[in-house]
């Protein structure tokens, strides 16, 4: 009997890694409290895009900033699962590592609200 496990084909292989993809997402909407938020943000961020019809170049940017703050988001717990793994106790670069991811969401949490800003401010103005 044989302990190697059955060679895949590429798109089996495809599928499975897609799979793994999922379940990275889950836990971090189910683990992580600010990625819920951001959810939401997003939620409400699509809700005011079609209400206030915007174009699809506006939605292209809207797009942009959520994937870089969702990425950014999944990254910093990432690392910070990690950093707890190899450093269960405190150690001072394990917390500046944690800092610094914590402030790329922050950044691009940022530059989103700009691009939010950009778009929705001069919509809203108009119909006060």
């Amino acid at each position: 009997m044989s302990t190697v496990p059955p060679k895949r084909t590429r798109f089996a292989g495809v599928l499975v890694s897609f799979g793994y993809a999922c379940r990275g997402l889950q836990i971090l909407f189910v683990t992580q409290p600010n990625a819920r938020a951001h959810l939401v943000a997003t939620a409400a961020v699509c809700a005011a895009g079609f209400w206030w019809r915007i174009t699809a170049l506006e939605w292209c940017a809207l797009a942009g900033a959520i994937g870089l703050v969702s990425t950014a988001e999944a990254l910093n717990t990432a690392l910070e699962f990690y950093a707890d793994l190899v450093s269960p106790g405190f150690h001072p670069l394990a917390g500046k590592a944690k800092d610094v991811a914590a402030g790329a969401v922050l950044a691009a949490s940022i530059a989103a609200a700009v691009i939010g800003a950009i778009i929705f401010v001069p919509k809203i103005v108009a119909a006060l």
